[in-house]
C-alpha cells in the first residue's frame, strides 16, 4: 500500500521547549491514523509543521512523494492536503456558502464552479439548509461541519481534522464519527488528532501517541490501548473510555 504521509525526523523548539523532538510516523493512503496524546503533547504543532504553519528545525514530511518543508500553507493545500482547526475559523460575517467558497475558488477560480463545488460540500456535511446563513451565527456542531465542507471544497487527497469533536455532546460526537467514517468511504487518508478516545477507537486503523513532543507508542487501537507506556502518559489508570 501507497504512503500518503510520511514523516520523518519532525523536531521543533520554542526557545527552551522541546514541542516536538524527532517524530517519525507513515500514514497508507485510504486509512485513518490517529494522532493523540496529552494537552502539550505536540500534536497541532505536529499538524502546524506538516502544514507549513511552522517550519521544522529537522525532519521532513512527505506527502505522494513530495515534500512540504519549506512550502506555505497555500502550497501545502494545493499538494492535496487540507485541514481544519482546533478552534474554528469561520468567516463570520460570511455565509456558510461563501465560507466554503473560499476553498473551492483553490482548484478552479471560476465562481460558478466554485459554488456548484462548494454546494456539494455542504450537503455532505449537512449543512444544506444553512447555506445562506452567516457563519457567526452557527452552532458548535455546526461550525465544525464548516470547517469540514471547506477542506472539502479544495479536494484533498489527505485531510488533517484537529480536534474536530471538541466542545460536542454525546450525541454530536456520534454524529461526527459518522461523518469522519463517511469521509473514509469516499476513499480520503485522514489524520485526527482528538481527545474523545471513544471516537478515536471507533474511527482509526492506527494509533500514533505523543508524550512530551515523542513518539511513546503507535499501532492497532487494540494495542495502543492495552501499551502500559500509554495508559500511564495519556489514557489513566482506567484504560480506554
Amino acid at each position: 500500500m501507497a504512503e500518503a504521509l510520511v514523516v520523518r525526523g519532525l523536531s521543533k523548539r520554542f526557545g527552551g521547549l522541546r514541542a516536538v523532538h524527532d517524530l517519525s510516523f507513515s500514514v497508507p493512503e485510504g486509512q485513518t491514523v490517529a494522532l493523540i496524546g496529552p494537552n502539550g503533547a505536540g500534536k497541532t504543532t505536529s499538524f502546524n509543521l506538516i502544514t507549513g504553519y511552522y517550519r521544522p528545525d529537522a525532519g521532513s514530511a512527505l506527502a505522494f512523494g513530495q515534500e512540504l518543508v519549506g512550502l506555505y500553507p497555500y502550497d501545502v493545500c494545493a499538494r492535496g492536503l487540507a485541514r481544519t482547526f482546533q478552534v474554528a475559523r469561520p468567516f463570520g460575517r460570511m455565509t456558510v456558502l461563501a465560507n466554503v467558497m473560499t476553498g473551492a475558488l483553490l482548484r478552479d477560480r471560476r465562481v460558478t464552479a466554485a459554488r456548484e463545488r462548494a454546494r456539494k460540500a455542504i450537503d455532505f456535511v449537512g449543512l444544506s439548509a444553512k447555506e445562506n446563513s452567516p457563519a457567526r451565527e452557527l452552532s458548535t456542531i455546526d461550525q465544525r461541519r464548516l470547517e469540514v465542507a471547506r477542506a472539502l471544497a479544495t479536494e484533498p487527497r489527505l485531510l488533517l481534522l484537529d480536534e474536530a469533536m471538541a466542545g460536542l455532546n454525546h450525541t454530536e460526537i456520534d454524529q461526527a464519527v459518522g461523518l469522519v467514517k463517511q469521509l473514509s468511504q469516499r476513499g480520503l487518508t485522514i489524520v485526527i488528532v482528538e481527545h474523545v478516545m471513544r471516537a478515536i477507537m471507533a474511527v482509526a486503523q492506527h494509533i500514533v501517541v505523543l508524550d512530551h513532543g515523542q513518539k511513546i507508542a503507535e499501532g492497532s487501537p487494540k494495542e495502543v490501548a492495552e501499551n502500559p507506556e500509554v495508559i500511564r502518559a495519556y489514557l489513566g489508570s482506567g484504560g480506554a473510555r
